[in-house]
């Protein structure tokens, strides 16, 4: 009790004393923290930038589709018939393709970008004995070489073969005044004018391969395939007056003419030579 009693005597300097150590006895600093955040997440390296994909190139013979392309648009790009893209491509919904499929748009076993080649035809060279069994003098012999030389300089270059496929006899397709002429940056064809169910001819004999709306800004339209190289385009019907896979006729009546995707009453009027738009004014005959 009696050293109980001290204690509490001092209990008021011992306890300032106890404080007073201990603040001492305390460390001045603070342990050092390692942050690992960084090593968490993988942010103490910089990700590498991802290396440029080089674009592929279509091969001769094929097409890369690209964004807003369809089936339809591909086929008059490349001068074929919608229908055999889809058999040389053996597609299931011709709806449906996707960016970066590639396309044969050449049948199968044609060797692209090889032209027929066609025979000359061969002269047959005769020789003939000399007339007199006397040698030749030396100015009948200089004679016979310049009449030789002067005819061969003379002899017309030959004519470059002609492919058949180029060889049609183009009629115009609808009566009506040119509103629009050709220009390859915004207009892949004539423009002609008339009345909404003025006749649409067939400008060649040949084979429809559409005729249909799906195709922006065409409106109602028709492709004719004329050969391996030529088709030619109807747009802006009124009406439609023939079915895909129906023969035509130059001069025949195909369609109305109309306002479809248009502004106005007009017919848009196409040539192409293996999908490559042509002025067809160039092809057309004179009025």
């Amino acid at each position: 009790m009696t050293l109980f009693r001290g204690y509490r005597r001092m209990a008021p300097a011992g306890l300032l004393l106890l404080a007073v150590l201990a603040g001492c006895a305390s460390p001045k600093y603070q342990a050092p923290v390692e942050d690992r955040s960084a090593s968490r997440t993988g942010t103490h390296a910089p990700a590498e930038a991802p290396k440029p994909v080089a674009p592929v190139e279509a091969k001769p013979g094929t097409y890369i589709v690209k964004p807003g392309d369809t089936l339809m648009r591909i086929a008059l790009e490349t001068g074929q018939a919608w229908r055999d893209l889809v058999k040389w491509n053996n597609l299931d919904n011709p709806n449906v393709i996707e960016v970066g499929q590639v396309l044969r748009v050449i049948p199968p076993g044609t060797e692209p970008g090889v032209a027929s080649a066609k025979p000359l035809a061969s002269g047959k060279v005769e020789t003939k004995p000399l007339d007199s069994g006397k040698p030749a003098s030396a100015a009948s012999t200089a004679v016979s070489a310049g009449s030789a030389a002067a005819s061969a300089s003379a002899a017309p270059a030959p004519a470059p073969a002609k492919d058949a496929d180029d060889d049609i006899s183009w009629g115009w397709p609808a009566g009506g005044p040119v509103i629009g002429g050709f220009d390859e940056s915004r207009s892949k064809g004539l423009s002609i004018g008339g009345k909404a169910g003025d006749p649409v001819y067939a400008a060649a004999d040949g084979r429809v391969v559409y005729a249909g709306n799906t195709l922006r800004g065409y409106g109602n339209l028709i492709i004719v395939k004329h050969n391996a190289n030529y088709l030619s385009a109807y747009a802006h019907n009124q009406t439609l007056l023939v079915k895909e896979d129906q023969t035509v006729r130059k001069g025949q009546k195909i369609a109305e003419m109309g306002a479809s995707d248009s502004d106005k009453v007009q017919l848009h009027f196409e040539i192409r030579k293996q999908g490559k738009p042509l002025d067809p004014a160039k092809l057309l005959p004179p009025r």
